[in-house]
């Protein structure tokens, strides 16, 4: 039988750490950095703050060169639209030797939701 999509997310989630909105919240607070992992157009209508994206579809081929993503034991919280890509990342990310990474339940969609803050400034660094 055939994988689904929703069977991939299933299994990266048992195997991943994963936090409210408000305990991401509190993440960047204290310095945590934030991956967005969604596609540059959903990046550029807004996204968490200081946020730098890197779409999951690009995320193994662009971690190792992206500045911001070279010191492997950082605190990272990832954020998709509304979960599923976030803890795919999430999992790629502790494969590559990522040792704090945390993927934010309910996305970018959740945080939006519960107002929390946001911006449409450009990204850092997005190729």
């Amino acid at each position: 039988m055939a994988l689904t999509t929703q069977d991939f997310v299933t299994a990266a989630k048992a195997e991943i750490n994963e936090c409210s909105i408000q305990e991401a919240s509190e993440k960047l607070q204290q310095g945590a950095l934030a991956l967005d992992v969604r596609e540059p157009q959903e990046f550029m209508q807004a996204h968490l703050p200081s946020a730098i994206d890197v779409p999951r579809g690009v995320l193994e081929f662009r971690v190792d060169a992206h500045p911001k993503l070279q010191d492997k034991d950082q605190e990272i919280l990832v954020y998709c639209q509304a979960g599923g890509r976030g803890a795919l990342a999430t999992k790629t990310l502790q494969d590559m030797g990522f040792t704090r990474v945390t993927n934010m339940l309910g996305g970018f969609a959740a945080w939006s939701e519960a107002g929390f803050e946001q911006t449409k400034d450009p990204a850092e660094w997005n190729e």
